[in-house]
């Protein structure tokens, strides 16, 4: 009997069926957040607790859509009540690991224009959420650590500088 090369050095080859488990599937929705002033457009983001500036969203609730999970979670992140959902922009997929469990998250990103007040901004600390700030395309472009967030940031800024040039 010729046994199995071992591909992964350092580590025994394991049966199936005590390997890990498969991935725990989650699902968040949220927003690249506009707003536009003296003609020129602003983005929203917050900074997490690993001091990352990034979008804000949020888990999708048992029952709710994601379109309502982007405008609860904009909302609730940030403090902003007066908010237009505009199109998904895309979905982002991801892995990680959270108390020892392997997570495959997909985020659903929509545009959303904050509308009325949107200058006074309540981060919500009780997320880890460090603070949230407006931005100039161009600094927040410089922010963005994750490159597909960055990636959706330039499909929003193209859609929101169409449709006020």
């Amino acid at each position: 009997m010729n046994p199995k090369k071992n591909r992964r050095p350092g580590r025994p080859n394991k049966p199936k069926n005590q390997r890990g488990g498969r991935a725990v599937r989650e699902y968040t929705a949220g927003g690249v957040v506009y707003r536009h002033v003296d003609g020129r457009a602003q983005i929203l983001m917050i900074q997490d607790r690993l001091n990352r500036w990034t979008i804000p969203k949020g888990h999708v609730e048992p029952g709710e859509r994601i379109e309502q999970t982007a405008i609860r979670e904009v909302g609730e992140e940030t403090g902003l009540t007066d908010l237009r959902l505009g199109e998904k922009l895309d979905k982002l997929h991801f892995f990680y690991r959270k108390e020892g469990k392997l997570i495959f998250m997909t985020t659903y990103v929509f545009l959303i224009e904050a509308l009325g007040d949107s200058g006074a901004l309540i981060p919500e600390d009780s997320e880890g959420i460090v603070d949230a700030k407006w931005f100039d395309h161009e600094e927040a472009l410089k922010l963005i650590e994750y490159k597909d967030t960055e990636r959706l940031f330039r499909i929003a800024l193209a859609k929101v500088q169409k449709v006020y040039s």
